[in-house]
């Protein structure tokens, strides 16, 4: 899709569509005032016989509008103008985008920008317009045999602005939605592909992709490699698998020489059948998406890559499946990490943690002035958040704050809880240093508790996006969250050092 950013009257568009707010009670946008006065009142007219009131959720499609040069008029209700808010606004370009591939017009002037949303302004707005209409539009068709292929899809998107001055940032704007969406439609797609295409060697070959694309540096440690580390929680992980375990880091130096990088560590769970601990039947399809927190992780790393971030980032990706097998981990093994600490395996449905802790003491060579790790760790924050909030554990309050607030500006939010010192006493072993599960209370916390064990050398934030990063039910499939999060963090923080 194609988008500019425009200053001009809406009256004087000759468009194949313009698309304009009504808000409840059907009270025309500022541009539909104007438009309305240059067809004389027919807007006006037409709204009193009921066909559309302005709830929101509803829209409304005019055909060669009288009095007004664009072919068509799109009209998208906006609920009542005192709550239009975020949500609102971005529920308004999400159906704005939906609707008008659907009408067979190749492109569209857009005044849904001039809404007043409070506390944002017009790049604010001209990003989530971009972000919104490439996550409406976006189709995984790859593995059926015939695609939906529309005969005129929707080519290009016109954004327009109400002042010369809001150009450039909109621009701006604009670059960043593009990159977002190129990196959650990445995420996207790994994550609606099936364990049997997506594997580790497939995560792995998506990553050297990005180094042939983009120059970053990608490199994939092996089993042997593993083993020469002592990565002992992750190769136990990967014993029952036939498929081999990949160990995956992609570098990119966009920032200068020897700065230390952000690291971003993404559990690459390709497939989780629990092991011997197995999951029910009932939706055990959807383990597949247990490897979007990598996924998140090679999509903000290409967007960060289309943005040309002044930033040094470091991706790290262990990867493999958990499946039952005569060789696979058992409740009571006791593994020892990459850290030299043992892990008494009391759960083998538990894995998640048993990968990232050896990825976050190998991130440790990287010497980063922050660490997140990103993973659908626990059905526990699910039943606690949902699937509105990434749940946020950390050992630093201030990257909590920046992580919080870029989540709020991408409209990808997170909501922070506690790791108390006093959650840590769930996970005493009898047997070795630590259980790998604390108990029913509390899970996704004790989870995050766990792997601060293997943290205590850096800043480090832990995201479970077990609830955020995947939909069941109608709408199932993965969301590509928290691409946009962890790439507006990216972004605030490449701006903050250059002192914007």
């Amino acid at each position: 899709m194609e988008y500019t950013v425009k200053s001009g009257d809406p009256e004087k568009q000759r468009s194949a569509c313009v698309v304009i707010g009504l808000y409840e009670g059907r009270k025309l946008s500022p541009s539909g005032k104007r438009l309305d006065e240059a067809a004389q009142g027919a807007l006006t007219a037409l709204l009193r016989r009921g066909d559309i009131e302005g709830k929101s959720g509803q829209h409304l499609l005019l055909h060669n509008p009288q009095g007004l040069l664009c072919e068509r008029l799109l009209l998208i209700g906006c609920g009542k103008e005192k709550d239009f808010n975020e949500a609102r606004y971005r529920e308004a370009c999400t159906l704005m985008a939906r609707t008008l591939s659907g009408t067979g017009a190749s492109e569209a002037a857009v005044c849904l920008t001039e809404l007043e949303v409070k506390g944002r302004d017009i790049a604010w707005k001209l990003r989530h317009a971009v972000e919104c209409s490439e996550a409406a539009l976006y189709k995984f068709d790859r593995l059926k045999s015939q695609k939906s292929d529309k005969k005129r899809p929707l080519r290009k998107l016109v954004l327009m602005v109400g002042k010369r001055s809001e150009l450039a940032p909109g621009e701006t704007a604009v670059k960043q939605g593009l990159a977002i969406g190129a990196g959650v439609t990445l995420a996207r797609d790994l994550g609606n592909l099936p364990g049997n295409i997506c594997t580790p060697s497939y995560l792995a070959d998506q990553a050297r992709d990005l180094e042939h694309q983009y120059g970053v540096k990608t490199t994939v440690l092996e089993r042997e490699d593993m083993e020469k580390l002592g990565m002992g929680a992750l190769l136990s992980v990967a014993r029952g698998s036939r498929q081999p375990p990949k160990f995956i880091t992609i570098e990119y130096k966009g920032g200068k020489e020897g700065e230390p990088p952000v690291a971003l560590v993404g559990k690459g769970l390709t497939f989780d059948a629990g092991g011997i601990s197995i999951k029910p039947a009932a939706a055990m399809d959807e383990m597949k998406y247990d490897m979007c927190g990598a996924a998140s992780v090679l999509g903000t790393i290409k967007a960060a890559c289309e943005l040309k971030l002044p930033i040094n980032v470091v991706g790290v990706i262990p990867s493999s499946e958990n499946l039952p097998d005569g060789d696979a981990n058992k409740p009571g093994d006791i593994v020892t990490s990459m850290s030299g600490q043992t892990i008494e395996v009391l759960n083998t449905d538990a894995e998640g943690r048993l990968i990232l802790c050896d990825a976050l003491t190998y991130t440790e060579r990287f010497q980063p002035v922050a660490v997140v790790d990103i993973a659908t760790l626990t059905g526990a924050c699910v039943i606690a958040l949902g699937n509105h909030a990434s749940g946020l554990m950390t050992n630093n309050d201030a990257l909590a704050r920046d992580l919080l607030n870029a989540g709020r500006y991408a409209y990808d939010r997170a909501w922070q809880m506690p790791i108390w010192d006093e959650y840590q006493k769930q996970l005493d072993s009898n047997f070795a240093d630590m259980a790998n599960i604390g108990g029913r209370e509390g899970g996704a916390i004790t989870a995050a508790c766990f792997l601060a064990r293997y943290a205590k050398k850096f800043k480090w934030a832990h995201l479970d996006i077990a609830g955020t990063a995947w939909l069941s039910g109608k709408q199932k499939g993965g969301t590509g969250r928290p691409v946009p999060l962890l790439t507006t963090w990216l972004i605030q923080r490449a701006e903050a050092a250059a002192g914007k």
